[in-house]
């Protein structure tokens, strides 16, 4: 299991907009990912309404976690958009 802890770095937390920027790069990725609150049940990232269930705050940590060969680098894209608050997937970490 590879798993990155973020801050969340959209001020509105992953609600709307933001959760769907996430939903659609989680799914681009090509490998399966889970996202939870910090101590939290872990629910599919590529589901907008697990997501938006979440209720996860601007500034609040999550958990972003695979079991999937090469997921490394998803991880660490993924983890990026998410603490930056990015509109897209980045190219590169």
């Amino acid at each position: 299991m590879v798993e990155r802890r973020v801050t969340i770095g959209w001020a509105e937390g992953l609600h709307a907009r933001p959760a769907s920027i996430f939903v659609r790069a989680a799914t681009a990725s090509g490998v399966p990912v889970t996202i939870s609150k910090n101590g939290g049940s872990p629910v599919n990232a590529a589901s907008m309404l697990a997501v938006l269930g979440l209720g996860v705050r601007g500034g609040e940590e999550v958990v972003i976690a695979s079991e999937a060969d090469g997921a490394e680098i998803a991880l660490d894209r993924l983890a990026k958009l998410v603490a930056e608050g990015l509109e897209e997937l980045p190219e590169t970490v």
